[in-house]
This record gives structure tokens, C-alpha cells and sequence, in this order.
């Protein structure tokens, strides 16, 4: 295997080009989960991968609840399908909250703090409300639990990574909380072996070729955890080299069987970069400051020309129309200009705007 094609699988395997799937719920799904703490870019990334999606088909899909947002994995916000939720939680929620503590401390925010917390959160929530951020800041602070100082954010964090909270629909701009129990029916509880296998069957399957060291990162895992993760789902996954580094795939995604050609605007914060620690074989590691200026962890919006990403893209909304422009990397090939234009306008009928 080479680098491009390296590349090429994996704009396969993630639904890029030639997607397989249908609703949003089976991109999420296939993927494992999608990075959203963008809210706008997240339903970007998944209305990519559909044939002819629009943002209220996201909208849709999150109101019917077969997909949610939450806090599965590395303290970051996901989309994951419907049915995956709790097993995520209860697979890698505990090492984030481990993580977490340290910091609570420096809140002051204690254990009694945290069960006060639940018991206030859940009592306004009850009989299927939904509060936004604002609203749920409120409930806490009339239980006499302060909210300031990211106090606030740290416990529904906190919540929603013991199953008790998740996010639901918007009510406009601002995003609601509602119970979790009470969102979604309940779903079967794995175990952890099974867990861990399933874990790794979807993220090879859905960001493959890669190498166990990005699946640890991905989804943080310990080593042992993803080895493990990684041995039990083995049957069913391919085996790929690439300058002595093993990689793995999905046997369904070994060739795309077609030429991955095009320019593609990939969302902020995309698990075409996210997924991986190496980026490399896609993106020039002298370009890498441009996409994530400062290293700290926000991600811009990325132009990819057929295995590159060549740039990153910038928006603007105005009224009913949008406009699109290219932001390309020095030395990189140039983004021709009726392909930009192409792949600008499915954006904005993503967003039902006239293109500027």
C-alpha cells in the first residue's frame, strides 16, 4: 500500500466518495461516532455523506432520536447513533471521568456537589422537558449549587457521561438537555470484551486502513484496552503494510474500484483528519498549522482535491445566501475553479441558501 492509497481508502471507507449510506443514523453509525462539538459543522460532516442531504434532514434525525449528541469518549462532543449510546458510555465514559477529577478539584466541585446536582437536573427535566444550558444553569443555582467559573458545563458533562442527560433538538440557536432515560428506549448493555470488539469492527470498518495507535487515540483507549479491542475484532478485518507499519481495514473497502477524484469541502473538525493520529498521508505536515492554528485543538474547515487537502474554506451566511471561499495552502495544486464551485454549491444547497 501507498500513501495515496492509503488516502484513497480511507475517503472510501468514511462515505466521502461512493457512499453507502442512506440516513444519518447509518452514517453515524458506520463511522462510530462523528466529533460535534461544532453543532453546524457536525451536521455538515454527516449531510456530506448522503446523496443530496439537506440540514434539516440532520434536524430530522436528531428530533426522531436515531441520532444524539453527548459526551461518549476523550471529553469531546459526539454524534452517535441512537442505539450505541449507553454501551459507548459505560465503555469509555469512566476513563474521561477519571481524567476529569483532577479538575473538579481545582472547581471545587465535590461528590456531593455532583449527586446534589443529579437529583435537581433530573427533578426539572422529569416528564420529558427540555431545558437549554441557561435553563439548566438555573435549576442548579436554585439548588444552591454554583455554576460559575466552568462549574456549570463540568457538571452536565459530568451527567451525561453517567447516562443520566444527553443532549435533544435545538430551540433555535440554543441547544436543550433532556434525560436520557427518558429520550431513548432502552438498549441492550454489552459486555466489556464485546464492547471493545464491537469498538474496533466499527472503527476499522469506518476509518480504515489504520493502525491500533490511532484507534487508541480516537476513541481513548489504553493500550491494552485497544490491543485487545483490536485482537478480538481481527476475524473480520484485512491487514495492510505501508513502510513496515500494520494497518487495518474493512475486507469491504480494500479498492474503491474506481478512480477517487474530485474536490470535496470537508466539514471542521471532519474525521478524515480527526481519526487518525498520522495525518500524513493526506495532509503535508507543513500545512498542518493552517488547519489546526496553534495546536490547541480547533480544527478548520479542509478543501481535499482527489487523496489532498490542499486548503481549508471559510463561509458566510447572509439572509438566504452563503458565500464560499477557498483559502489554499502555498505549493499545494491548485483548486480548479468550475470543481470548487461544484462541490461550494452542494454545501449551500446542504443549507438551502443560493451560492454567493
Amino acid at each position: 500500500m501507498t500513501p495515496p492509497e492509503l488516502a484513497r481508502r480511507r475517503l472510501y471507507a468514511q462515505h466521502i466518495v461512493a457512499t453507502r449510506c442512506r440516513t444519518p443514523g447509518e452514517v453515524v453509525a458506520a463511522l462510530g461516532a462523528v466529533q460535534a462539538q461544532d453543532y453546524a459543522a457536525a451536521k455538515w460532516a454527516v449531510g456530506l455523506r448522503l446523496p443530496d442531504a439537506v440540514d434539516a434532514d440532520i434536524e430530522r434525525a436528531i428530533t426522531n432520536r436515531t441520532i444524539v449528541r453527548t459526551w461518549p469518549m476523550r471529553g469531546t462532543l459526539h454524534f452517535v447513533a441512537a442505539a450505541d449510546v449507553r454501551w459507548l458510555l459505560a465503555l469509555l465514559a469512566p476513563r474521561v471521568m477519571a481524567a476529569t477529577a483532577g479538575r473538579h478539584r481545582q472547581l471545587e466541585l465535590t461528590p456531593d456537589d455532583l449527586a446534589r446536582s443529579r437529583d435537581a437536573l433530573v427533578a426539572a427535566l422529569h416528564g420529558g422537558r427540555r431545558l437549554t444550558r441557561d435553563g439548566m444553569y438555573r435549576a442548579l443555582e436554585m439548588a444552591g449549587i454554583a455554576t460559575t467559573g466552568q462549574r456549570g458545563i463540568h457538571i452536565l458533562g459530568h451527567l451525561a457521561r453517567q447516562a443520566v442527560l444527553c443532549f435533544g433538538p435545538h430551540e433555535g440557536k440554543q441547544p436543550t438537555f433532556v434525560l436520557l432515560d427518558e429520550w431513548l428506549p432502552p438498549s441492550s448493555a454489552l459486555d466489556r470484551d464485546t464492547a471493545l470488539a464491537e469498538l474496533a469492527r466499527r472503527y476499522f470498518a469506518g476509518h480504515g486502513p489504520a493502525t491500533p495507535q490511532d484507534f487508541m487515540g480516537w476513541a481513548g483507549l489504553t493500550t491494552a484496552d485497544a490491543r485487545a479491542g483490536l485482537a478480538a475484532a481481527q476475524a473480520d478485518l484485512a491487514q495492510a503494510t505501508l513502510d513496515g507499519q500494520d494497518y487495518w481495514q474493512s475486507p469491504a473497502t480494500l479498492d474503491p474500484g474506481h478512480p477517487v477524484e474530485g474536490v470535496h469541502l470537508l466539514a471542521a473538525y471532519d474525521e478524515f483528519l480527526l481519526g487518525y493520529r498520522d495525518r500524513s498521508a493526506s495532509l503535508d505536515p507543513g500545512d498542518a498549522q493552517a488547519v489546526a492554528p496553534g495546536a490547541n485543538g480547533v480544527f478548520r474547515p479542509i478543501i481535499v482535491v482527489d487523496d489532498r487537502v490542499v486548503g481549508t474554506w471559510s463561509r458566510t451566511v447572509k439572509g438566504g445566501s452563503v458565500a464560499v471561499t477557498p483559502l489554499p495552502f502555498p505549493g499545494q495544486p491548485a483548486v480548479g475553479r468550475a470543481a470548487f464551485a461544484a462541490a461550494a454549491e452542494r454545501y449551500a444547497r446542504f443549507l438551502g441558501c443560493s451560492l454567493v
